[in-house]
């Protein structure tokens, strides 16, 4: 008789796939498997093993992709974006705003994909007066220090510990932060996507790199000291 050991460690990841073999997939709707593809370019498929991977769940289903190198959207912003267009929004002969978007040719510019996103660019920095920057990586590094400082002197912080003083400065600093970067709005047409996923969006849809390069905004009687930002 021809006897076979098997260690412990063996049998048990044995066992464990038999058992992970027989675990229900989780359901995955058409919807969000469309949206996930909207957001990051990648192949259906994968978004549906994604969603699949981590129970349903968006965000982490996006991360998933990038670490897989299978989002086109990230893949695609390292790329040169020269091209593009200078659009305009001017609401009530009050308050205009000028913003430049570019793309990686000029095929792309002059679609109309791209025209209707600059011109809801436009529009939302004129609906967010609050917005002063692009992205947060714009904001410079005395406006971030600023708002820390003055974090750290609220008086509601006074008596907490100092690890804990400073993880509650750091979440707010990064919510003020939010608040003045233009990427990081809630979409005004949508509210639960934000800007930045706008641009994600059009970036997979159009197959090219979009970069929100910069804006400027006019409100009428302001002068050219009220229109800078905070220092």
């Amino acid at each position: 008789m021809l006897l076979v050991y098997v260690s412990l460690d063996i049998f048990l990841k044995l066992r464990w796939n038999d058992f992970a073999y027989r675990l229900p997939t989780v359901a995955v709707s058409a919807a969000l498997v469309k949206q996930l593809r909207e957001e990051t370019g990648a192949g259906m498929m994968d978004c549906k093993k994604a969603l699949s991977e981590t129970g349903g769940d968006l965000e982490k289903a996006q991360e998933y992709l990038r670490k897989k190198g299978l989002s086109t959207a990230d893949k695609k912003s390292s790329r040169l974006a020269a091209e593009g267009r200078i659009g305009c929004y001017i609401h009530d002969s009050r308050i205009g705003v000028l913003i430049e978007v570019n793309s990686e040719t000029d095929f792309v510019g002059r679609s109309e994909k791209f025209k209707e996103l600059v011109d809801d660019l436009a529009m939302q920095v004129v609906a967010c007066p609050q917005v002063k920057y692009v992205s947060i990586e714009d904001i410079p590094e005395d406006i971030l220090k600023k708002e820390k400082d003055l974090e750290m002197q609220r008086e509601d912080l006074q008596s907490k510990p100092e690890n804990k003083r400073e993880k509650i400065v750091e979440g707010r600093v990064s919510k003020r932060l939010g608040e003045l970067a233009l990427l990081e709005q809630p979409f005004i047409k949508d509210d639960s996507l934000l800007v930045k996923d706008l641009v994600k969006q059009t970036v997979a849809a159009l197959g090219e790199n979009i970069k929100v390069r910069r804006f400027v905004r006019f409100t009428l009687g302001e002068t050219a000291e009220d229109a800078k930002p905070d220092d």
